[in-house]
Parts: structure tokens; C-alpha cells; sequence
């Protein structure tokens, strides 16, 4: 069993030799793909060093910075394993929560595991309220446009069986792609997951990039995708 682990980096200097002797550390057998999207911060520099002394990492060059979506839709395609996962380089969620969200799939009860911050009790450092109650609504608005009962729509910690994520086209260039997702996934009415996961959250100061702009296109991708999208069976 083989897991692909998709990771969009930009400008993560600071914390991505980490990540990836996180990732790489989780006792599972890891392809494990980098899609640089335009870092100027000598990211793509400790990129290239990385790729030679672990060989089962992939690193992938954007020419220009165009967003997570964009990011991930090249690395989902690039994708081999058994199942593929959505990994900021942040480090604000933590790999060694992979064998919990593989459970429900190896044992072939779901097609896609969220991993909820909302569920459960692993630790979760505390941060902004209006971020939650942000993510509260948006969950809300997801669940009742999808007919789904989701606590946490906007988790990082997506993952799918290989096939099916390469067969949903994603459109959105930026964080956009966690609504458009879970309505495309809802329209296929695949077996759906969630898992509490931990969760340690970064300040502004500390490099996070999501603003109320994204808030507000998270609400038209909803809306958007929920008209647009035809129902699919898989």
C-alpha cells in the first residue's frame, strides 16, 4: 500500500525541511510530491537539495505563482500510490495522524476521509474566533447545499482513493478548491469519512495566507458548483 502525499509550497522556507521529515517518517510507504508555486524565498533552492537525498520525493516547478488549487490539480495528476492526501507545508496538521484517516479506506468503508478539527480529542492550539465561526458557516452552508453532515469542510486533510480524486477535474486556482471539491464529491454521492485530527494553527505572523477574500470565494465556489455540478455515479 502506497500513499501519495500531495504537498503545495510557497514561500515556506521556514518550516519545510520539517515537513518533509514528517511526512517521510510516517512508518507507511510515501511518494511524496512537492509542487513549488512560484517561491522567491530560496524554497525551490532546499527543494532541489531535498529531492536528491530522498528519493521518493517529487518535486514539481510552477513557472509562476497561481495557487493551492493550481498547485495540487498538477500534483494529483502526478500522483502513483493507493491513495493520495492533501499536506500543507505548514505543519499546522500533523502526519502522524495519516494511519487514523487510512483506517476507513483500507478497510473499505470510505472513498475519502476528511480529517475534522472539530472532532475528538487530539490537541488543537487555540487561535481566532471569527476563523472558526468563519469555517462554521461555510461547513454549514456546504453541508446544507450537499445534503452531507460534515463538522469541518475546510480541513487540508483530504484523502481520496488515487483513482477517484484524478477522476474529478478541479477548476479552482486557489482555496477555492476545499468547496469545490466537497460539492464534486457529494455530486458523486461517494462513501464520505471523517476522523479528528490535531491541529496546530499559525498566526498571521507566523506566515498563514488565508483572508477574507478566500472567505468570500469559498462562498460563490458553494454556490457556484452546487448549480453547476451534475449529479455522477461513480
Amino acid at each position: 500500500m502506497k500513499l501519495s502525499v500531495v504537498i503545495p509550497v510557497y514561500n515556506e522556507l521556514a518550516t519545510l525541511r520539517l515537513v518533509v521529515d514528517k511526512v517521510l517518517s510516517v512508518p507507511i510507504e510515501i511518494e511524496l510530491i512537492c509542487v513549488d508555486d512560484g517561491s522567491d524565498d530560496g524554497t525551490r533552492e532546499v527543494l532541489s537539495k531535498l529531492q536528491i537525498q530522498h528519493p521518493q520525493m517529487k518535486v514539481l516547478l510552477q513557472t509562476k505563482n497561481m495557487g493551492k488549487g493550481a498547485a495540487l490539480r498538477r500534483g494529483i495528476q502526478d500522483a502513483t500510490g493507493d491513495y493520495v492526501i492533501i499536506q500543507d507545508a505548514d505543519l499546522e496538521y500533523d502526519p502522524d495522524d495519516y494511519p487514523l484517516l487510512l483506517e476507513p479506506l483500507i478497510e473499505n468503508r470510505a472513498d475519502v476521509v476528511y480529517g475534522s478539527r472539530f472532532l475528538g480529542g487530539r490537541p488543537h492550539r487555540v487561535l481566532y474566533f471569527w476563523h472558526s465561526a468563519g469555517n462554521w458557516f461555510l461547513t454549514l452552508l456546504s453541508n446544507s447545499l450537499t445534503n452531507i453532515n460534515l463538522t469541518d469542510m475546510e480541513t487540508c486533510y483530504k484523502i481520496f482513493r488515487r483513482e477517484i480524486i484524478q477522476s474529478i477535474p478541479i477548476e479552482e486556482n486557489r482555496f477555492g478548491f476545499e468547496p469545490e471539491i466537497t460539492v464534486k464529491i457529494a455530486k458523486r454521492r461517494l462513501r464520505i469519512y471523517e476522523v479528528g485530527i490535531s491541529y496546530q494553527g499559525r498566526t498571521y505572523e507566523e506566515g498563514k495566507k488565508i483572508g477574507w477574500k478566500d472567505g468570500f470565494r469559498a462562498l460563490w465556489c458553494l454556490f457556484k458548483y452546487s448549480v453547476k455540478e451534475r449529479a455522477v455515479r461513480l
